[in-house]
């Protein structure tokens, strides 16, 4: 302010000079220049800005509500409608993918052949013009994907493993009630209901299959599946138990709590070289592949989370072919949990297929997510072949 005043004396001290001379040939040989103590003030209008704080809890628009899956605003027919479980693959020339903007939580597993592969939770995605690539499933991805009560897009997958799941006859309750698009079609895995399409057309190779939302929405029907939320199968609500922008959860509470700017899973994920760094302007983790940035195809956005699960899993290999098993019911493992530039042990727990996955932090209280999109790495538990990752230059195996 000091500054400003000094800015307008100056201003009206020159006024004061140019208005001096009575002609142009007036010549100035010496200026008298007041002391500023004996100029009139300048009276200065003493604005307030008055500003409300942000109203957490009052939406932005009228009728928008809190998203179930990142607690962001949003229409309230997002969290009437179903999401989207698509299975992306992860193979480089598989990049960049379609649709990857609308992903509320994203997964990354391990299979068979040292390669991992990408769940996506998609939200509002009614009018998206391309979704995928899209490529086979494998029952565990089923297990993760069914405590959102998804549509589940794939193109198929190993029939042995994943029928029964889709199906229920290889779970417990037994119910058919995995509602899914199968590109590959059929009876085992179910049919496509005319739900993809091939860029370029008429094309049969490895990363052309794809969808949209027009084509799902009318798959959706002409299948018979509730394209809303089943309360049957999902509970209205938080799946995370979150926090608001106002009140974040930075971590600082807990006394052992490491820095975390930088998440290397090449170790888990030898392959793709999966790793987060931590923006710290924009409070996100911001993904890459094969050492490059991963965008959105349309949007050319890299993906960005403001949370991270890393979530050790008993696993098993179940044949010659090196298919794998996970075990995502489980009440007795551990991992991480990432936010805020900082990361602390915690241990989770599913109980069954369409129940939350919940995380706990070591005193036992639920933790409390940031608003905004999260990442999980499903990993091998120690002693797996692909069990090891490193934060911040520190080795974590165990």
């Amino acid at each position: 302010m000091k500054r400003f005043k000094a800015l307008v004396l100056a201003g009206i001290t020159a006024a004061m000079l140019i208005g001096c001379g009575n002609s142009d040939d007036d010549a100035v040989v010496g200026i008298s220049i007041e002391k500023l103590e004996d100029v009139a003030p300048v009276v200065e209008a003493s604005v307030e800005a008055s500003v409300e704080e942000a109203n957490e809890d009052m939406p932005p628009q009228e009728g928008m509500v809190r998203s179930y899956f990142t607690n962001e605003w949003v229409d309230e027919s997002v969290n009437t409608n179903r999401p989207l479980a698509v299975m992306f693959p992860i193979n480089k020339e598989a990049q960049p993918q379609y649709g990857l903007s609308n992903v509320a939580v994203f997964y990354e597993i391990m299979e068979e052949g040292s390669m991992s592969r990408q769940m996506g939770i998609l939200e509002n995605w009614q009018n998206l013009d391309r979704i995928g690539n899209i490529r086979s499933i494998r029952d565990y991805f089923i297990y993760a994907a069914l405590e959102y009560d998804p549509v589940i897009i794939h193109f198929g997958g190993p029939e042995l493993y994943v029928s029964g799941v889709l199906t229920g006859k290889n779970r417990p309750d037994g119910v058919d009630d995995v509602d899914n698009l199968n590109g590959v079609g059929g009876k085992a895995m179910g049919p496509d209901y005319g739900a993809f399409f091939r860029v370029p057309e008429g094309s049969t190779s490895e990363h052309t299959a794809f969808t949209d939302g027009a084509h799902v929405s009318s798959a959706i029907e002409k299948a018979g599946f509730s394209q809303t939320h089943r309360s049957e199968y999902f509970q209205d609500g938080p799946h995370f138990t979150f926090t608001g922008y106002t009140n974040p959860n930075t971590l600082d509470d807990y006394a052992d709590a490491v820095e975390a700017t930088e998440i290397d899973m090449a170790g888990c994920y030898p392959v793709t070289k999966s790793a987060l760094k931590y923006d710290p302007e924009k409070e996100v983790y911001l993904k890459s592949l094969y050492g490059e940035a991963q965008k959105d195809a349309v949007t050319g956005e890299q993906l960005a989370f403001s949370n991270v699960i890393i979530q050790r899993t008993y696993h098993e290999v179940r044949d010659s072919n090196g298919y794998l098993a996970y075990q995502m019911h489980d009440k007795t493992r551990d991992g991480y949990y990432i936010t805020k530039g900082k990361m602390i042990h915690m241990t989770w727990e599913k109980t069954s297929d369409y129940s939350p996955t919940k995380y706990y932090d070591d005193n036992g209280q639920e933790i409390t997510f940031n608003t905004g999109k999260t990442m999980i790495f499903v990993v091998q538990e120690k002693g797996g072949s692909f069990s090891k990752f490193e934060v911040n230059g520190t080795t974590y195996e165990d």
